[in-house]
């Protein structure tokens, strides 16, 4: 099987579902035998990243430097699953332009649902001033005007919106096209 890099990037605001979406559509991807590499913006904002803090330059030169690692992966015919809240259009739209290959998926869910989702308290610790700047709350999110794929998770199943995902790859070329029938790849 020969693959095609493409870097799949999922936005959106925290707790959206970025991360579980990018981790149903890779353990997927990778039952089919394609090469598979998730970039998670906790990860690299502990690892690449840990130098920056969350102004709007920060957030920029984080999305940049998730944006080359990406760029460099889908170059060596990598499909990379990028996971970051990214808030800021043009900052995506540059990252796109230097990529190529690329997917934008809107993670959408309602700020309310996002909340509720927060296992880790951020946006109830963010509305008692104890984070600042933080997306949704006291920072904008500019949603995709746009994007390749929205995927509603408020409204969807994760199995929903990965299989929309999944059909928009194969739709573009970058994987093998679903079976109508089985609904699996062949």
């Amino acid at each position: 099987m020969l693959q095609r890099g493409v870097t799949v990037w999922f936005t959106g605001l925290s707790s959206a579902g970025k991360t579980t979406l990018s981790r149903v559509v890779a353990s997927e991807l990778r039952s089919l035998g394609y090469q598979i590499e998730i970039l998670d913006d906790d990860l690299l904002r502990e690892n690449l990243s840990n130098d920056l803090g969350f102004s709007k330059a920060d957030r920029d030169e984080n999305i940049r430097r998730i944006g080359f690692v990406a760029t460099l992966l889908t170059r060596n015919d990598v499909i990379v699953l990028v996971c970051a809240i990214s808030p800021y259009r043009h900052i995506r739209e540059e990252v796109r332009n230097s990529i190529g290959n690329f997917i934008e998926v809107y993670v959408n869910a309602s700020l309310d649902i996002c909340e509720k989702r927060d296992i880790k308290g951020l946006y109830q610790k963010a509305r008692a001033g104890q984070i600042k700047n933080f997306t949704g709350i006291d920072d904008p999110y500019e949603p995709p005007l746009n994007p390749t794929l929205e995927c509603r998770t408020d409204l969807e199943t994760i199995e929903e919106s990965a299989n929309k995902v999944l059909l928009k790859m194969a739709e573009l070329g970058y994987i093998n096209a679903l079976s109508e029938k089985t609904n699996n790849l062949y």
